[in-house]
């Protein structure tokens, strides 16, 4: 690429959309796949049907992913810009603390360091490297949607456009785990992911009028009780 081409790709937007799609691109290895979002706990304990599919995803969407991991992504991105590195550790380790349920802690951690791994050699920028260098020294967990934010930072991505790919991805992951459970099909699963899209745009509203990581809360004792269950449960196919 020529420095005029590089120049166009950033005046018009493009060269940080094609990063983004990249790093939400579901071949990028971040160990997605390996989540259910807790539906394989509920289907476990048979408390959710095909039809209690959209209204299980809008609350965890609106109670825990939103003011949860997707307002972390959000303040780990201005603390990124601003280059305040202290105030990501803050945020970090409040949305660590308030994953009350180990497997829901370990996984945010695990493929946050996947993310991470993957991310500091195909994108090498200062602000990857930089969290890279926090999370081997333990000076912060490395949360997926704190290493989410500050990769979307590092390549220039908004943080509008950071949090709504996000919680995207956040839908899209629970649909294909719904697909591999058997609670829906191919199709169906597609127009799940149609008609949650103005939840998905009104929670990603929500977390960019965050500004403080004190406000990072979940709010959803169901879900937690369900992924406590299926911490125990003899056989997953989940990790989550």
């Amino acid at each position: 690429m020529t420095s005029v081409d590089q120049a166009r790709g950033e005046e018009t937007g493009l060269a940080s959309l094609l990063a983004q799609l990249q790093l939400t691109d579901s071949g990028f290895p971040s160990g997605m796949y390996t989540l259910s979002h807790g539906l394989e706990g509920y289907a476990q304990l048979g408390l959710v049907e095909p039809d209690g599919l959209y209204g299980l995803l809008t609350d965890l969407l609106r109670h825990m992913a939103g003011p949860a991991d997707a307002s972390a992504l959000v303040l780990a991105h201005r603390a990124v810009r601003a280059g305040d590195w202290e105030r990501l550790g803050e945020v970090d380790r409040r949305l660590h603390a308030i994953k009350l349920v180990r497997e829901q802690r370990t996984a945010s951690v695990r493929t946050g360091r996947q993310v991470l791994d993957t991310a500091a050699f195909a994108f090498p920028v200062p602000e990857v490297a930089r969290l890279a260098e926090l999370v081997a020294r333990k000076a912060t967990p490395g949360n997926h949607a704190v290493v989410i934010g500050t990769v979307h930072a590092g390549l220039g991505v908004s943080e509008a456009q950071a949090v709504a790919g996000d919680l995207y991805a956040f839908a899209a992951s629970f649909t294909t785990a719904a697909v591999r459970l058997g609670r829906t099909d191919f199709r169906r699963a597609q127009a799940l992911l149609r008609d949650v899209r103005p939840v998905l745009e009104a929670v990603a509203l929500a977390t960019l009028a965050v500004d403080d990581p004190l406000d990072l809360h979940s709010s959803v004792p169901v879900a937690d009780a369900v992924a406590a269950a299926h911490e125990r449960a003899p056989a997953r196919l989940f990790i989550t």
